[in-house]
């Protein structure tokens, strides 16, 4: 049998991926020379949860983890972002989104798991875990982006602010939380959406998967369409009328949080790893966090920000 092996697109972590070609078959290599538990041990682990409730996930072929190695079988080349970008009419094709993400929250995550030696636990999403993204906003982004000789005062300030609206969050950490649902991270293979890059996975919110799928950074919806979405999510989890307040407030909340987390990982990638590719999102990221900065709840902080930083400068990235 002919072996071919070629090197395909990664993302932003420290993996590399390859498509192994075995006669008719192919399979996915993944090789994790950093950070190798999490992205090798933990995403096996992740995958045959999600497969024991029915979520379609890579499953694992060989574990080479002593070389920094697994083979997964391989959900094919087409992702939902590839399928929907030109898409007018979205609407349809998110509730099938919105429904995987119900699934997740359907798992009971156990504290611990184990796979031969190793053990795996899940954390909660506390307020430090909040705190440790967001603070990329301000050890990244703002360094690069905003000349100022005050800047260690200005994080002190927005951070307190922060604190205030993280304990303002009404869900409980209870639900099963994939920290990176986006449209780039889910396949389709034969009408089917698979689900992958979910080592990150997490005990937090049931609103983070959902604001990070409706508030993608990478792709443009109308601020309608957003709010069907999460109308539709509010719909298909049953709660409470009057819940929708609370729901809406920490998709908002969670939001800001993940975006503010996002700017600070994009220009990282850029300054860092020499990626300057993710410096095309970070206008529509700052035009998603002033959005939301429009809800009451977040009033002061926004003020805070006008007060403290031009956004409509910090939006213009050509200082990087």
């Amino acid at each position: 049998m002919n072996y071919k092996l070629k090197k395909i697109s990664g993302d932003a972590s420290f993996r590399e991926f390859y498509r192994l070609q075995k006669g008719k078959y192919t399979s996915i290599i993944i090789q994790a020379k950093k950070e190798k538990f999490k992205n090798l041990i933990t995403y096996i682990v992740v995958n045959k949860i999600l497969a024991k409730y029915k979520i379609y996930a890579p499953k694992l072929i060989t574990n080479h983890y002593e070389h920094n190695i697994i083979e997964i079988t391989d959900l094919g080349q087409k992702s939902f972002y590839d399928s929907i970008i030109k898409k007018k009419n979205k609407f349809n094709d998110y509730k099938d989104l919105i429904k995987i993400i119900i699934k997740l929250q359907n798992i009971k995550l156990q504290r611990n798991y184990n796979l031969g030696k190793f053990k795996i636990n899940f954390q909660n999403y506390s307020i430090k875990n909040l705190h440790k993204e967001s603070d990329l906003f301000f050890d990244w982004y703002l360094k690069y982006c905003f000349k100022s000789s005050n800047l260690k005062k200005i994080k002190n300030i927005l951070k307190k602010e922060l604190t205030k609206i993280y304990k303002k969050l009404y869900f409980q950490n209870n639900t099963f939380v994939h920290r990176d649902f986006h449209a780039s991270n889910i396949m389709v293979n034969k009408n089917k959406l698979g689900l992958i890059d979910s080592q990150d996975a997490i005990i937090g919110n049931p609103l983070y998967d959902v604001a990070s799928l409706i508030d993608d950074v990478r792709i443009k919806l109308p601020s309608k369409l957003q709010e069907r979405l999460l109308n539709f999510y509010y719909y298909k989890s049953k709660l409470k009328k009057e819940e929708y307040k609370n729901l809406k407030n920490d998709f908002e909340i969670l939001s800001l949080q993940r975006n503010l987390k996002i700017l600070g990982i994009f220009v990282r990638l850029f300054k860092r790893d020499g990626k300057p590719n993710y410096l095309k999102y970070l206008p529509y990221t700052w035009s998603l966090i002033e959005r939301r900065l429009k809800n009451p709840v977040l009033k002061n902080l926004n003020l805070l920000f006008k007060k403290h930083l031009k956004i409509q400068k910090l939006k213009k990235i050509n200082n990087l």
